[in-house]
């Protein structure tokens, strides 16, 4: 231990990769339908991923943490590989791109897009060390690759075939050569609101490949997973685990040196913090990913939700922000604004006579909370009650989104986020004093 507590923020952020990778791989040899593990693994390779599809019902339990742990590995091996430094950024790209491993990604459909940022590193002569952020972030669009693959131009699956291989490949080495310059660029439209800035390029990509493939060609768009899948579930399962692993990473904080005090200080920092291993040290990034893991399981405890695959891969792209500036003090006006926008609309809806459909533990509210997190440096800068409303303004926008990009971009909820930002931040620059402002006139 005393090696591990004078890591390098890099080498310690490695380190916690490889546990992570490990606590799926592990997971995985003890879950009931292990004897069809590799036969399940083939099923989520070889069959659509485009939202929301469970990959607990489409693979099994044991398969999806196979995919999960391999997924992992893979990010991890990158930055092994490639001789890259992790970061703030790279905790939310490798937690998000594992949490889509059970419901979107697979270690098929994660290359085309990777092999296209390797292009541009190689045409822009940059290390590929500094460009592993960005290959997984590309990720994000993987579900059309897999269909691009099986399926397009059909409504139905035909399986592996040169021509889709080919597509896929040149289609997702197009997105990934691109997708750096995009990366650079979202943070000036968002002005860093959106801890999910990856997301915008990646929608406003999905969007337009949505509009080109489909809509324009005329190609009917295929449907998603079926609703069915959803209800193979298992809170037995995702509790025991998430308990586990979050309660480890507790416990290994504080062996590692975090005394409360320490992560007392994260969570009450006037500040706008957005990189806490490099601020507070590792120890107390290390409490943070306990934490406001068990917060986040414990809140979906709360709201009923169904432990699928999907509801079990959010726990984890939720917890990607834990590095970036996302902890239990800022995003519970986020959650807030989500179960009293809920419950002000159902009754809105019993009013007007229409079909309420926006539950709070309905599966789109679900995933759509999740993202919602990543507008906690609103409630950071400008105080609870701005996060609260904008947590209520994606509510409202986030089951639509879908419809520009077909259902193949898995940051959706990011992309709402993006938007949200669009529309909320002039006018509070406009109109709005932030924390700061506030308190400096109080103290006049």
């Amino acid at each position: 231990m005393n090696k591990i507590r004078t890591l390098s923020e890099g080498a310690f952020l490695k380190v916690f990769f490889a546990f992570f990778a490990a606590a799926f791989l592990i997971a995985s040899v003890f879950m009931p339908d292990r004897a069809q593990m590799l036969s399940g693994l083939w099923q989520i390779l070889s069959q659509p991923s485009k939202l929301t599809c469970s990959y607990f019902a489409l693979g099994g339990y044991a398969a999806t943490f196979l995919n999960m742990g391999l997924v992992a590995l893979i990010c991890l091996g990158l930055f092994l590989v490639f001789h890259g430094t992790p970061n703030n950024a790279s905790t939310l790209a490798f937690i998000l791109t594992t949490g889509f491993g059970s419901w979107g990604i697979n270690i098929l459909n994660i290359w085309p897009t990777i092999f296209g940022v390797m292009l541009y590193g190689m045409v822009k002569k940059e290390k590929f060390g500094g460009l592993v952020n960005a290959m997984l972030f590309s990720t994000g669009i993987a579900p059309l690759l897999t269909d691009l693959m099986i399926r397009y131009p059909h409504p139905e699956v035909v399986g592996f075939n040169a021509a889709g291989i080919g597509l896929s490949l040149l289609v997702g080495t197009i997105i990934g050569f691109f997708l750096p310059a995009g990366l650079a660029n979202s943070p000036k439209v968002h002005k860093g609101f959106d801890l999910y800035s990856a997301a915008l390029p990646i929608g406003m990509t999905a969007f337009f490949l949505n509009a080109t493939l489909f809509k324009t060609l005329g190609v009917a768009l295929p449907a998603g997973a079926d609703a069915a899948q959803l209800q193979v579930a298992s809170p037995g399962i995702v509790n025991t685990f998430c308990g586990i692993l979050f309660g480890l990473c507790v416990v290994f904080a504080f062996v590692l040196g975090c005394k409360p005090r320490d992560y007392w200080q994260l969570l009450t920092d006037p500040k706008l913090v957005t990189n806490f291993s490099s601020t507070y040290g590792n120890a107390t990034f290390l409490m943070n990913v306990g934490v406001f893991g068990l917060f986040i399981l414990a809140y979906y405890n709360a709201i009923g939700a169904t432990f699928n695959g999907v509801t079990f891969g959010i726990i984890f792209c939720m917890l990607s922000t834990c590095n970036s500036g996302s902890h239990p003090g800022n995003v519970w006006p986020i959650m807030l604004g989500y179960v009293t926008a809920s419950a002000v609309f159902g009754w809105l809806s019993a009013l007007a006579g229409g079909s309420f459909a926006m539950t709070i533990n309905a599966q789109a509210i679900c995933v759509g909370l999740c993202y919602a997190n990543g507008l906690s440096p609103i409630a950071d800068k400008y105080g609870w009650q701005y996060g609260f409303l904008a947590s209520v303004m994606h509510y409202l926008l986030v089951t639509s989104v879908p419809n520009l990009h077909g259902g193949f971009c898995l940051y959706n909820g990011g992309f709402t986020a993006a938007l949200i930002c669009i529309i909320l931040i002039p006018e509070l620059e406009r109109f709005t004093k932030t924390k700061d402002e506030r308190k400096a006139l109080h103290t006049k």
